[in-house]
């Protein structure tokens, strides 16, 4: 599809450019080709890098990575949080201070990288620092309650066994889990709900907006593939996190996203090598990297919506104007 035949222009604020000690898998420089070929004008990315960015310094060496790629605008960054009280407390001034730095973001559940705030106790006494910190922007949250996988089951030959394994009970009593303690804690930053997968999880978050600053979004995989498209061996190139869910799930997805409950579309474009990603009988089952280039058929996902019904105004409130409003340092 040419950039013509799509309306407007469209920001994604969730993507893993990779880079540094993971650049054989992609460059700031190579996510920024492929988001301007698909009408993405600015971009979010993501802390989990190697190593993680959350420091100052480390954050300005990422910003300072993009301009020697000759990338200087549409591009921003969050910050990592860790349960270094300490840390988070700096974070939040370099958000505060840094118009590049958009937010911060925690793993309430562990995905690729070192990243994880995964228990209740620490992440109670993270949102504890940010209400004390005054903190009002924004905190991305990846939301899996560790203590609820199910490792044992899964089987990279059957690779639907990703959804047992992370089941969708998984993400909705860590979504529970982490509005409760940001309301318990006093929290005043605008909450948002990463990669959201659970039809349950969006109607937490629905009944949570009378009385929260909250989002959620859902990326293009989870609303056009299933487990259905994991039965063989070949499926797991679809491995990610959080799982892809049932197609029954799947569609009553796309009907909450037609009816305004799911605030933006986020790719979480995540690029690996083929080696980390394809099926071999001589890896062990931790060998199967999660995450896939979501971003590389964004115009092909938006004419899929239209053919579903979404009008162009629908679109630009999912692609542009509602992630205009959550971040209002994206100038683009």
């Amino acid at each position: 599809m040419q950039e013509n035949d799509m309306m407007g222009k469209h920001i994604d604020p969730h993507v893993h450019c990779r880079d540094w000690e993971w650049s054989y898998k992609a460059t700031i420089k190579s996510v920024m080709e492929t988001a301007r070929s698909q009408g993405v004008v600015a971009v979010v990315d993501m802390p989990n890098t190697n190593p993680p960015i959350t420091s100052s310094e480390l954050a300005e060496k990422r910003l300072e990575t993009a301009r020697a790629e000759g990338v200087h605008d549409g591009y921003y960054i969050y910050m990592g949080v860790t349960k270094d009280q300490e840390q988070l407390r700096k974070a939040v001034d370099v958000v505060d201070s840094n118009p590049k730095v958009v937010g911060l973001k925690m793993f309430a559940g562990r995905s690729v990288g070192s990243l994880g705030v995964v228990d209740e106790e620490s992440q109670r006494e993270a949102y504890s620092a940010l209400a004390e910190s005054g903190y009002k922007g924004v905190l991305m949250l990846h939301c899996e309650k560790e203590s609820m996988f199910k490792p044992e089951e899964w089987d990279p030959r059957r690779p639907y066994t990703w959804n047992v394994a992370r089941p969708p009970a998984a993400e909705v009593e860590s979504v529970r889990d982490q509005l409760r303690l940001a309301s318990e804690c006093g929290v005043k930053a605008h909450i948002h709900i990463c990669h959201i997968s659970v039809p349950e999880s969006v109607n937490i978050v629905d009944g949570a907006r009378r009385h929260m600053d909250i989002s959620c979004g859902v990326t293009p995989h989870h609303l056009t593939l299933s487990t259905k498209d994991m039965q063989d061996e070949a499926g797991v190139v679809y491995k990610v996190n959080p799982p892809l869910r049932g197609p029954e799930q799947m569609e009553k997805m796309l009907g909450l996203l037609k009816d305004g409950k799911i605030d933006f579309i986020e790719t979480d474009h995540a690029p690996h090598s083929r080696e980390e990603k394809v099926y071999s009988p001589s890896k062990k089952p931790g060998d199967y990297m999660s995450g896939i280039p979501s971003l590389n058929g964004y115009y092909e996902f938006l004419a899929r919506l239209k053919k579903l019904g979404f009008s162009e105004n629908e679109i630009e409130k999912l692609t542009y104007l509602n992630i205009k409003r959550i971040f209002p340092k994206i100038t683009q």
